[in-house]
């Protein structure tokens, strides 16, 4: 579990940008995949919007991606076992860059066929505690014609990101604007921010 932290940490210190292949077991991921897929199919995902509670816009045009969020009081065995993951990613950044991270919030992510979500940060303007954005993806199987990449704008290029099973990705939520490219496919995943 270790090994797949450092990566991800040290990956974001070389190039701002932190990559973990595995960070989430296998087992664990199907498992969360299963969760979002019947959550879906139940029609319990709501539509996603832009801005901050008490002033969010649903907009299609800008982002088409349907959410639900994760609470520990929800007793999912699962989810439990997702939060005790990220509980020891968070002592390990903090012991070891000294972030004070003390909260975070996560939700799950579907982008049907043909959405997308535009170009943004994601930082509140009237809000700057979120830290860090975290992704990770549950993909099986994922391929270039699948589309869904994570497109990260860089001051001078562009990064993609296949958001293929188990990957997890890491970065600064109020420095890099991003956008998800459209997809092909269902697109899932647990998106969340690291907060002080």
């Amino acid at each position: 579990m270790e090994e797949s932290f450092e990566s991800l940490i040290n990956s974001y210190i070389e190039t701002n940008v932190g990559i973990a292949e595995n960070f989430l077991p296998d087992a664990l991921a199907s498992k969360l995949t299963s969760n979002l897929l019947n959550l879906y199919n139940e029609n319990l995902m709501s539509s996603a919007g832009t801005g901050s509670f008490g002033n969010v816009a649903h907009n299609k045009n800008n982002r088409g991606d349907s959410i639900y969020w994760l609470d520990k009081n929800h007793n999912n065995k699962d989810e439990n076992d997702f939060f005790d993951h990220m509980d020891a990613f968070v002592d390990y950044l903090n012991g070891q860059c000294y972030t004070g991270i003390k909260s975070y919030e996560f939700h799950y992510t579907l982008y049907k066929p043909g959405t997308y979500y535009k170009r943004h940060l994601d930082q509140f303007q009237n809000s700057a505690n979120r830290a860090f954005s975290i992704i990770s993806y549950l993909n099986l199987d994922w391929k270039k014609s699948d589309g869904g990449e994570l497109c990260i704008h860089h001051e001078k290029n562009e990064q993609r990101i296949s958001p293929s099973n188990g990957k997890t990705v890491f970065f600064k939520s109020n420095e890099l604007e991003h956008e998800v490219l459209t997809t092909t496919v269902n697109r899932l995943s647990i998106t969340g921010w690291l907060k002080t």
